[in-house]
This record gives C-alpha cells, structure tokens and sequence, in this order.
C-alpha cells in the first residue's frame, strides 16, 4: 500500500504540468515563476537560460502576444524529484513583434511571408525535464520545436 508521502510524490511532475499548462493558457508570468524556487532555472533552449523570478517572469511575457493557446502534455518520468514530459502546444501568434521573436529563434523555420499576410498559428512540440523540490522547479530544461499549422 502507499502511503500519502509516496503518492504525493510520485505525482510530482504531474501537478507541475499541470500548472505549466494553466501558466501557458492563461498567458500568466507570475503564475509561471511560481511554479520554481525563487532561485529556479528556466532552459527554454539548450542555450539559454533565465535565472530567478525576475527573468522567468519577464521571459513569459511573450506568452501574452499568443491568443488561443491549448496545451497538452503526457508524463513520461515521475521520480518524485523530478521527471520528463512530452508537450504539444498550439497558439495563434497575435502580433508582428511575436512572429519576430519565433522567427528568429532557434528550432524553427521562417516562414515566407509577404507583410499584411495573416500570423500564423503555431505548432510547438517538445519534452521537458524538471528537478523538483517541496512541490516547485528548481530547474526545468526544454528541447522542442515549432513549425506554422498547416491549413
């Protein structure tokens, strides 16, 4: 039998998706760096890295240029003190200054597009490893990659 420790640690990694989920739709900054240690560390890519609540506040500020945003994501690893997970994401970007942003970014292809054309709505899809402590990331390393939605 499990007892109520074991339980609330194996779900770990799921309860921080959880809260990476409803972060992401509902485009929240401060909800986001809640979910780490005042010190956490954020790797949205390989090469690069926001440290604390300051810099993972305002990095998720670009999540306020996104409209219509749906995530998803499975568990692959729950430790308890960490885990992965695969995650799908999909958003309307909102502006031309989000659409710079994406396309200058590493893991993605521009797309041809002539000035006036509508934005795209993006498709990003990737895994997340997170080290876990008392219920918050302490760090969290992304790989992913996105591409425009195909219409």
């Amino acid at each position: 039998m499990m007892d109520a420790t074991t339980a609330t640690a194996r779900f770990a990694m799921d309860r921080f998706m959880q809260g990476y989920k409803a972060a992401w739709e509902q485009r929240d900054p401060a909800m986001f760096a809640a979910l780490f240690t005042p010190d956490g560390r954020y790797h949205n890519t390989p090469f690069q890295v926001q440290n604390g609540t300051a810099e993972l506040m305002e990095y998720w500020k670009r999540v306020q240029l996104q409209e219509d945003v749906k995530v998803s994501y499975e568990v692959l690893s729950d430790t308890g003190a960490g885990g992965l997970a695969h995650w799908h994401v999909t958003y309307q970007v909102a502006s031309e200054e989000l659409f710079q942003i994406w396309a200058k970014s590493t893991g993605t292809n521009l797309v041809s597009r002539k000035p006036g054309d509508p934005l795209p709505r993006m498709v990003l899809d990737g895994i997340l490893q997170a080290s876990l402590a008392n219920g918050r990331c302490t760090e969290a390393r992304l790989w992913w990659h996105s591409m425009p939605q195909a219409t």
